[in-house]
């Protein structure tokens, strides 16, 4: 644990610059069958991955949705879902987004920082399940277990990459450490173990860098992070933007009186 701290604290700061290497560049659509649900999140000026939790739910990283202090406005994100080349499953517009409550874009503690390094995305309009079938978390793997991971990333903007296998270095109780490679715009890319059958997310990528050991990634754990950032959507608590509602009376049918009876809608 003390080992997984020192890695994590010192490359939360680190350039997440790493050649890619090991990797199988999914080019074709059938190369992506199953893996339609990670998409690109194309942020009006730079991208970062995701993956579907839900048909209108993406879980990526927490850092994407800010530039410095300042939180980006979701409306004007983007989530493609299995693009390859130009042309993607679907596109979809995103409506809200809420990060994980203990999330602080600018706190000196960077392992607490990493730890809640997490966010969803409310899609404007759902994906349909059948044309991408979403992820679920999985299992809490042990140090020395084998994952993968799928991503978008700088050099290979237009396609997905997946590694086969990747190792487990250290584990956190809210966080890990992966030997997987990664780079700019890996951020928020789905970890998944495969023990239970289809591949299931253990964590999501925050970063990445070199220790003296390796090459190394780390992310928070999917299923805590996701089990807090539902019930904050579900609360409404640090959801952007607000959503505006109106209130409006209707008359009693066959009656010109306003009963006041109100109503509201978004």
């Amino acid at each position: 644990m003390q080992r997984l701290a020192a890695i994590l604290i010192g490359l939360v700061l680190a350039a997440p610059v790493l050649a890619d290497s090991g990797l199988r560049l999914l080019t074709q659509r059938d190369d992506l069958l199953g893996w339609e649900a990670v998409g690109r999140v194309d942020l009006g000026g730079g991208f970062c991955t995701g993956v579907l939790v839900a048909p209108d739910l993406v879980l990526t990283a927490a850092h994407c949705l800010y530039d410095g202090p300042r939180r980006r406005d979701p409306r004007q994100i983007t989530f493609r879902a299995g693009l390859a080349g130009k042309t993607a499953v679907f596109d979809r517009a995103v409506r809200r987004a809420v990060v994980d409550p203990g999330y602080d874009p600018v706190t000196a503690d960077g392992l607490v920082r990493l730890e809640h390094d997490a966010a969803l995305l409310q899609l404007a309009e759902a994906i349909p399940a059948a044309a991408a079938a979403p992820f679920v978390p999985g299992l809490h793997v042990a140090p020395g277990a084998a994952v993968s991971v799928v991503s978008y990333a700088a050099g290979r903007e237009d396609a997905l990459a997946w590694q086969p296998e990747c190792t487990v270095l250290q584990r956190g109780p809210l966080a890990y450490a992966f030997s997987c490679d990664v780079t700019f715009g890996a951020s928020g890319a789905p970890v998944f173990e495969s023990g239970s059958g289809r591949a299931r997310i253990v964590a999501i990528v925050s970063g990445g860098g070199k220790d003296g050991d390796g090459q190394v990634a780390y992310g928070p754990r999917a299923g805590p992070a996701l089990d807090r950032l539902l019930a904050a959507l579900r609360a409404g608590k640090g959801v952007f933007p607000k959503e505006e509602f109106t209130i409006r009376r209707l008359p009693a049918t066959g009656d010109d009186r306003d009963i006041g009876a109100r109503f509201v809608r978004p």
